[in-house]
């Protein structure tokens, strides 16, 4: 599951006549990054959600022949993280799934990071998995929020100014389908049941060794664009 339906306010004036997943890095655009990455680690098909220039999107992604691309369009109205995922659960199918963010890039080191999930998903003791990075081995994010991640690989998020987490959320997550049940229609944030999972200890995380660069806004383009230069 690619989640590309977002507006990418953040991001302006880049996406005033695109969708933030259009928006180029290295001369390439950030959906065809993270394509290639699902595609290196063996997935077959793409499940995609559009709203913002949806129809860029469809013709873009029709270019495409690895992995297959599946469209969920939400251009009628933005259904958020959550009720993106429960939205597309028909092409997703019953089996655990990848999650992706289109904003985030690495530059490979170690293990790949993908790889490195799929080694460590553990369907006995997770319902979610997520990628993980040390903060101060990336750009383009700031600030004391993040995860904390003990030997047995439990995830605690935290937003304690006074104690900063060393671990940020790259935006890569390995779910099962079934965290959803019961989940209401329409637009609701993924983060609630992230909480509820961590409170049954059943969120793990695991850490990338690659060098990872979050493009949230035009300055973390900037400085991604010249360290793939």
């Amino acid at each position: 599951m690619v989640l590309a339906a977002g507006i990418g306010s953040r991001m302006r004036p880049l996406t005033d006549d695109r969708p933030k997943a259009l928006v180029t890095v290295g001369g390439r655009a950030l959906i065809d990054h993270v394509l290639d990455r699902l595609a290196e680690a063996g997935v077959q098909t793409a499940v995609v959600n559009v709203h913002h220039f949806a129809d860029q999107m469809t013709d873009h992604l029709a270019r495409r022949t690895h992995p297959e691309i599946l469209i969920v369009d939400e251009s009628a109205s933005l259904l958020d993280s959550g009720g993106g995922i429960r939205n597309a659960l028909p092409l997703l199918g019953k089996d655990p799934f990848f999650v992706a963010n289109i904003d985030s890039l690495w530059i490979d080191e170690g293990l790949p990071p993908l790889e490195a999930m799929k080694a460590t998903w553990d369907p006995d003791r997770m319902d979610l998995l997520i990628l993980l990075v040390e903060k101060g081995r990336g750009i383009g994010f700031e600030g004391p929020r993040g995860f904390f991640l003990d030997k047995g690989g439990h995830v605690t998020h935290s937003a304690d100014e006074t104690h900063p987490a060393p671990f940020a959320n790259v935006g890569f997550q390995i779910m099962k389908p079934e965290i959803l049940d019961g989940s209401p229609d329409g637009a609701f944030s993924i983060l609630p049941v992230w909480w509820r999972l961590q409170d049954q200890g059943r969120i793990f995380g695991v850490a990338m060794e690659a060098f990872w660069m979050h493009v949230g806004d035009p300055q973390a383009r900037e400085a991604a664009e010249a360290r793939l230069a």
